[in-house]
């Protein structure tokens, strides 16, 4: 079908060889896939999703519902490509989709002949007897579009590109060319982003004129000036969402082999010149291989030298096909026009075209156009709301949205007019409304009998509009349908919601470059070498590779550190200043308890929660002086504290009298603790009184080490008298060495994270993430008073006054404490509660270990009640097993708290 000269977009002088479904073929370079099967004589090309019925190339965009293939080209694979957007390369192996063993012949094509017993809903209604599951994985296994190949794997990730601009133009065609021209006159930075292969959209096939010169003369002459501006243009590049704030995401596609290369493109002002989408007529048959959008079929000629038939029958409701016609006969090609079709003849192609007077033509093509569709989807995924018109027998963009443009066919500025052809009533032979997805008007029609009258709920019952086209080509035939057999008009049946992304992503387009070791990259900590030379035994904790034990005996390994003395690396915990005259309002709003009223040199412990009231992080926060916080968060909330802190800073203050500083990275931090600790770091001279009177449990203070600073916290999450003791980075080797050489003095311990689990547990303190989950709050935990006393407002404070968050049920935090003689609880094991011989679960262990200190095993847990069920013997079960424990106090060693001022 190729001809022997003409086609602008495709250099005759490079063959290309590629194969469709085993079968070889050639085509040039600049070929899509789908040209060149056209080229070829391919007519069928793939199977509908529900009957299997034949399928060819309806389009030459993203609007294509039919030629959907599997491509591999030298490793790369791609499955549900689009032909029509797939540029042909050498060596190109395509196949057709939801075909056995291919398009031609394909096996399941005798679902066909009983497509009267599987109208639309017919799932729902067919397979609930006996059970779903019984016909669940057949069904499954039929369904879907192409296949994934399992063992391949991509050899290359997407970049990601942030960028931003005065006015991004999103189409390349007239009026985004002008839109674009006029912005760069006016000084303004400008990017264009069009999916096409090369920037002109109709004025690269169709016979115009712009400002007095030939569409080609003044597409080149306008090109060159904005090169000459500096603006940007992006050709292959799909802007496939528009997010808050004006982000458009676009997917660039440079090479076929290559994945897309991911933008985010902030602009001040995004003009959408999306252009229209041709639709097809609603008649029966109207899905045969040969039937297709007569702007496509103009195209394929103009740009690929392509002509899909010999015999051309042409049928509109609009007269932008007068040049179609006229092109095809210019070629040698036998044109019939048509007011409308009544059938079509041809099992596999089309044979015959019945015309309104049942007028057999002979044809071997059939070029429709039903009208023009607005391409409105990133219009509406801005917000922006629809308006029918009758005169452009379209929705058109109804209002402005700030920040966003419509122009052009996208506004319904079209140039051609058009009369509304829709489907009145059910045609006895079936006429197809959705292609890709076998939807006809008489599913739509049942739809509407069965009282499916919105516009979603049709959608959700037909599939209408669903799968990869996204209402593209069948979106308004179907509500105009809808509309007719309901008897309202087509601006009281409405449209449905138009989501990201416009048309497919490749997945490739969001992995970037993070996978593996990138993806989630371990943190290590300053002293590491120091740590690994002190036989440090490293594991993963919230991201950061720390020492879990230098002891393998951790039993021992607690117990020293709780009679004498321990060093522990908590560099990770988290220092994030927050400074300025608000700092302790926005704290106040961001935590559970109050801290404006802490006085400089002093610590609060506190807690922060979701919005749901759950708790979501617990720390303690230090204050520096009168306008300054630091916040000690868990080390696997870091990032998050601080990103929370900051969105709460530019959201609800006055951003110039608050600043945020994420320092963790700064500091190093060895804690000190046990009843030796204020003897040790007494012995390293920094001039700072450490007794209980001149510095308090909970306060801290500065000193030199070095000649540097050094900041000392008294906290501690061993219960035992405890100091925290940062310094610059520069000086974490030195600290750590000095503490070392000190150490030795009093037989200090090197103390890992898993020993400090067992020393924390024996004290009832709590590890976010751990002992909570997504559903804890603070009353579960026993932490009332902010609930029951403050006034003012902060993060998750109307959630705890809940129905749900008051429920008597509720899982509260409690000790375990073993009665049954053995050994430690299963973390994970469940409380249960026998009730009428059944067994239900009421909570579950956390926390266990066995205690050095107090020679027996301790175990943490939520437990449903679990304040009035103290002292209350209740069952364990895991993995079959029944054990018994006693519902106790949390703390089971020094509940007094002597120790912390020892």
């Amino acid at each position: 079908m190729r001809l022997p000269s003409g086609g602008t977009g495709i250099t005759r002088e490079k063959e290309l060889s590629f194969a469709f479904d085993g079968k070889p073929h050639r085509g040039f370079e600049g070929d899509t896939v789908a040209s060149a099967l056209l080229a070829a004589g391919v007519r069928t090309v793939g199977r509908s999703f529900k009957y299997h019925r034949p399928r060819g190339i309806w389009g030459h965009g993203v609007e294509e519902p039919n030629a959907i293939f599997d491509v591999k080209l030298a490793g790369f694979h791609e499955p549900n490509a689009r032909g029509t957007t797939t540029p042909l390369a050498d060596g190109l192996v395509v196949r057709s989709i939801n075909a056995r063993p291919d398009a031609s012949r394909d096996r399941f094509g005798f679902l066909d002949r009983f497509a009267k017993f599987i109208p639309a809903g017919f799932y729902y209604k067919t397979f609930m007897w006996p059970s779903w599951e019984r016909f669940e994985p057949r069904i499954r296994a039929m369904a879907g579009l192409g296949e994934i190949d399992r063992e391949w794997a991509p050899k290359a990730f997407s970049s990601h590109v942030h960028d931003t601009c005065d006015v991004l133009v999103v189409g390349a065609g007239n009026s985004g060319l002008r839109a674009a021209l006029a912005a760069a006159r006016d000084g303004r930075s400008v990017t264009v982003v069009d999916e096409g292969f090369a920037p002109g959209g109709q004025l690269l096939y169709r016979s115009r004129t712009a400002d007095g010169e030939h569409a080609e003369e003044w597409l080149a002459s306008t090109l060159a000036e904005l090169s000459r501006l500096g603006v940007t243009i992006m050709s292959r590049s799909t802007a496939y969402g528009i997010y808050d704030h004006n982000l458009v995401c676009v997917a660039e596609l440079k090479k076929a082999t290559n994945p897309p290369i991911s933008h985010r493109i902030r602009p001040k002002q995004i003009v959408l010149a999306t252009g229209a989408i041709e639709r097809p007529l609603v008649f029966p048959n109207n899905d045969r291989p040969g039937i297709m959008s007569a702007a496509s079929a103009l195209f394929y000629l103009r740009r690929h030298g392509v002509r899909v038939g010999e015999r051309i029958v042409i049928a509109s409701n609009n007269d932008s096909t007068a040049e179609v016609a006229e092109a095809f006969r210019v070629v040698g090609a036998n044109v019939t026009e048509v007011s409308s079709v009544a059938n079509v003849r041809g099992k596999n192609r089309v044979e015959a075209v019945i015309d309104e007077n049942g007028r057999s033509i002979p044809a071997d093509a059939l070029l429709v156009s039903g009208g023009y569709s607005p391409t409105v989807h990133l219009f509406c995924q801005a917000k922006g709301k629809l308006a029918w018109s009758d005169e452009r027998a379209a929705f058109v963009p109804k209002d402005e949205v700030q920040g966003v443009k419509v122009i052009g066919s996208a506004n319904g500025d079209f140039r051609w007019r058009v009369q509304a052809s829709w489907p009145t009533k059910p045609t006895k032979e079936r006429a197809w409304i959705d292609f890709q997805n076998d939807v006809t008007s008489k599913d739509v029609a049942l739809a509407a009998r069965e009282n499916f009258r919105s516009v979603e709920h049709l959608k959700r019952y037909t599939t209408l509009g669903m799968a990869t086209d996204q209402g593209k080509t069948s979106n308004v035939n179907g509500l105009a349908a809808l509309a007719a057999f309901t008897g309202r008009s087509i601006a009281e049946t409405g449209t449905t919601t138009f989501r990201p992304p416009y048309t497919p992503v490749s997945m490739m387009a969001f992995t970037g470059y993070r996978h593996g070791q990138l993806f989630n990259p371990v943190r290590r900590l300053a002293l590491e070498t120091e740590h690994r030379a002190a036989g440090a035994i490293f594991g993963e904790y919230g991201g950061w590779l720390r020492p879990a034990a230098y002891d393998r005996d951790i039993q021992s390994e607690a117990l020293r550190a709780r009679e004498g003395v321990g060093i522990f690396d908590a560099s990770p915990l988290g220092k994030v200043e927050v400074i300025g005259p608000d700092a302790g309002l926005l704290l106040d709003f961001n935590g559970y308890g109050k801290v404006s009223t802490l006085k400089p040199g002093r610590i609060r412990y506190g807690l922060t929660l979701n919005e749901n009231g759950s708790v979501y992080d617990d720390g303690v926060i230090a204050r520096l002086d009168e306008t300054r916080f630091l916040v000690s968060c868990s080390s696997s909330h870091v990032t998050g504290v601080h990103l929370r802190l900051e969105d709460i800073r530019q959201d609800l203050f006055d951003p110039t009298r608050l600043s945020i500083h994420n320092a963790t990275s700064r500091w190093a931090t060895l804690t000190v603790t046990g009843p030796k600790s204020r003897s040790l770091l007494d012995s390293l001279s920094l001039g700072l009184d450490l007794g209980n009177e001149a510095f308090p449990h909970m306060s801290w203070r500065m000193a030199t080490f070095e000649g540097g600073p050094v900041r000392l916290a008294r906290v501690s999450f061993s219960g035992d008298l405890s100091f925290e003791v940062s310094v610059p980075q520069s000086k974490a080797a030195s600290l750590f060495c000095a503490l070392r050489e000190a150490g030795a003095r009093f037989n200090a311990t090197m103390l890992g994270l898993e020993a400090l689990m067992i020393l924390r547990a024996e004290k009832g303190y709590i590890v976010i993430g751990k002992d909570t989950d997504g559903l804890t709050l603070p009353h579960d935990l026993g932490i009332v008073g902010p609930r029951d006393k403050r006034t003012d407002e902060f993060v998750g404070r109307r959630s705890l006054f809940t129905e749900w968050a008051q429920e008597k049920k509720r899982r509260q935090f409690t000790g375990l404490s073993i009665t049954d003689g053995g050994g430690p609880l299963a973390t994970g094991a469940h409380a249960i509660e026998r009730v009428t011989g059944k067994s239900r679960s009421i909570g579950f262990v956390t926390s266990s270990y066995f205690s050095p200190t107090i020679g027996k095993p301790i175990a943490l847990g939520l437990i449903e009640n679990a304040m009035e069920r103290q002292g209350e013997i209740i069952e364990m079960q895991h993995l079959g097993a029944v054990r018994k424990a006693r519902v106790s106090a949390a703390c089971a060693f020094d509940p007094e708290g002597a120790r912390l001022n020892a």
